[in-house]
């Protein structure tokens, strides 16, 4: 009894905790392989606008929250939140044992400074306008205001309030967003324009610290942060990353377990069906055509822009081509992205415009006839921009084949690297471009104001009184009337459709291999979706 009992305790000693898991069930070496399939465009929360960026940025930068794995905001850099009864004033404690990457301390007024610098029109965020319902924030970045006239303040080190010009209901899960992360300001000064352009010119309060990226490399690692306030939850003391642009290179990596996660292309997934290690990640995520108006006058005219959005078979597009159980779209708004508070249906099934998202070529043909005449315009010649992503090439070659079955347009495919196809497409330098738009938050609002008149992202110059108004009365006049707001988001949903702002193809879906080794892993389809703080390698 006695040696029993002795060789027990020596057992419980040789047994440690990572979070919530013992060592006698986690691997020894905590390092994780992915895959990516597009290069990383920025690490600077407020240049960042594509998912990788922010996924890195997800890993690397804490907010004031973290989603957990039901898309609920957890506390993360704000250890209690109190808010004021006209839910117009947030006062958060920032956790006093935060700390930088780099050892300095995290305060109040590193939220002050990057709030202001995303806003502030000099640093030409395209994303600053998530920050207008913070008071005073839309007039600073229209040049209007001086940016320190933000409706936030940071009245001791570990107190940040910040005052909003209207009741946000989703405010929590905005602010989880990396976009809203605290910034170093020593750190930003010091390399000025090419502050998160590689990772030594950067620094982390997240659970991650970038490094080996010098801004056009394809391989990265995430180291775990000493410094970070939690690194008792970290499991992971690495995650290796490598750019995979073939499919078929991806899945010889993982047969080979020099990965551990892989993504596959539609022919390649049914030979993977019924294993264990293949998985569908839905995501709020919708691909779609824009049309650039400011370079193809044709594009101004409805009937022309509805007659190549008749043209596509999506249903051919998700089954034959990209065979992964990506879904055709309803709308622009993703399905299972947001219910009616009332009804608890969901907004997209609610507010279809099938007409916008249907095939009928013979239909495609008068339309494009009416707006080729009403427009002045023999044939449309058109560059048609995409990434060089496996889908988005094949889905591109797809789009090309259904235009062309219309009389007098030829299309001519423009294969770019995702950085290089973004800088393009916010120069507007593209006649078309196939794009992707993924949820932030899991509201119909984060969809719908990147069309507004004057957003940041509306680089195609597509403009409507009338979407602008729903718009406007959904997000101030009825803000705080939950199914008023609704009823306007739907106004605006279908108006966006009936007037063909853009074109819809599908609806994303991602197979993926992992092996079934790897735990923890929180997936948000509609948020950022990886995060691997609480990801561990089990035995």
């Amino acid at each position: 009894m006695k040696l029993a009992r002795a060789a027990i305790s020596v057992f419980l000693a040789a047994v440690t905790v990572i979070g919530t898991v013992s060592t006698a069930q986690a691997a020894t070496k905590q390092e994780l392989n992915w895959t990516e399939s597009v290069d990383i465009a920025s690490v600077d929360n407020a240049q960042a606008t594509d998912t990788l960026s922010f996924n890195i940025l997800l890993n690397t930068q804490d907010s004031l929250y973290r989603l957990d794995k039901q898309g609920k905001p957890q506390a993360a850099l704000a250890q209690k939140t109190t808010i004021s009864k006209d839910g117009k004033t947030y006062t958060f404690k920032i956790r006093p044992n935060a700390k930088w990457s780099n050892g300095d301390p995290i305060t109040a007024k590193d939220f002050v400074y990057s709030w202001r610098r995303v806003v502030n029109p000099k640093t030409g965020s395209q994303n600053a306008f998530n920050f207008f319902q913070i008071k005073n924030a839309k007039a600073i970045n229209s040049g209007k205001m001086d940016p320190d006239q933000l409706g936030v303040k940071a009245p001791d080190d570990h107190t940040f309030v910040v005052s909003l010009s209207r009741p946000v209901s989703y405010f929590k899960n905005l602010v989880s967003w990396p976009l809203f992360a605290p910034e170093n300001q020593k750190v930003v000064e010091k390399y000025g324009k090419a502050y998160g352009t590689s990772a030594t010119k950067t620094v982390s309060s997240g659970p991650f610290i970038l490094k080996g990226w010098d801004g056009t490399n394809a391989s990265w690692t995430l180291a775990k942060n000493p410094h970070y306030w939690d690194k008792k939850h970290v499991k992971l003391n690495k995650v290796n990353e490598s750019v995979v642009k073939d499919a078929q290179t991806g899945i010889n990596l993982y047969q080979n377990k020099k990965v551990q996660e892989t993504v596959l292309i539609g022919e390649q997934v049914p030979q993977f069906k019924g294993q264990k290690d293949l998985i569908f990640r839905h995501a709020s995520g919708i691909v779609r055509i824009d049309m650039n108006q400011k370079k193809i006058k044709a594009f101004q005219n409805r009937d022309v822009r509805r007659a190549l959005s008749l043209a596509v078979n999506r249903k051919q597009l998700t089954k034959n081509v990209l065979q992964d159980g990506s879904l055709e779209p309803k709308g622009f708004t993703p399905v299972g992205l947001a219910k009616d508070p009332t009804t608890k249906k969901d907004f997209a099934k609610q507010t279809v415009v099938k007409d916008a998202v249907s095939h009928n070529l013979p239909q495609a043909k008068k339309l494009l006839a009416k707006g080729l005449k009403a427009t002045n315009t023999k044939k449309l010649d058109l560059e048609l921009m995409v990434d060089d992503s496996p889908n988005t090439k094949k889905t591109g070659e797809f789009v090309q084949g259904e235009l062309e079955k219309l009389p007098k347009v030829k299309v001519h495919i423009q294969s770019l690297p995702k950085v290089q196809r973004l800088s393009r497409e916010r120069k507007g330098d593209y006649d078309m471009v196939i794009a992707t738009w993924n949820a932030t938050i899991s509201d119909p609002i984060n969809f719908l104001d990147i069309w507004e008149s004057n957003s940041t992202y509306n680089d195609s110059n597509w403009k409507n009184e009338k979407f602008d108004q729903y718009l406007e009365l959904s997000e101030n006049k009825y803000a705080n009337q939950p199914a008023k707001r609704w009823s306007y988001l739907q106004k605006a949903e279908r108006e966006l459709m009936k007037d063909q702002g853009t074109i819809p193809l599908y609806q994303v879906t991602q197979a993926q291999l992992l092996d079934p080794k790897v735990k923890g892993i929180i997936y948000n389809g509609s948020s950022v979706p990886y995060d691997w703080k609480t990801a561990y390698i089990k035995k």
